[in-house]
């Protein structure tokens, strides 16, 4: 396990400091599959896992969900047919915060747990 998967989310509040360009820079290779994308300019951690068919990927996003809950921080999450694409951003802040990192690499865990990795 990494530093990070260990890592607990802390609670956050409006107006708690985003990532800079280099801590977000200094965290990335711990999830590197991993990459930034800006929605409606909030930048959010995407991933996309790949999967052989609807059961698995609804699965896994089952376990992303209670994982999400566990932890009280929320992912976006899109169900496909042998895919799943999670988004992590944290809504408070429209931005990233160390908790969005800390989540995607809980998330690429629960993967590398599965039966498809």
């Amino acid at each position: 396990m990494s530093e990070l998967t260990e890592s607990k989310c802390e609670a956050c509040r409006v107006g708690a400091p985003r990532l800079s360009q280099q801590e977000l820079t200094e965290l990335l290779p711990g999830i590197a599959d991993w990459y930034v994308v800006h929605e409606a300019g909030v930048a959010q951690l995407c991933r996309r896992f790949d999967f052989k068919d609807f059961a698995e990927a609804q699965a896994f996003t089952n376990a992303v969900a209670e994982l999400a809950e566990k932890e009280a921080h929320h992912p976006a999450l899109l169900l496909e047919w042998g895919r799943v694409t999670v988004r992590w951003w944290t809504h408070k802040i429209e931005g990233l915060h160390k908790n969005d990192v800390i989540m995607a690499a809980k998330t690429d865990l629960l993967y590398n747990q599965s039966s498809v990795s």
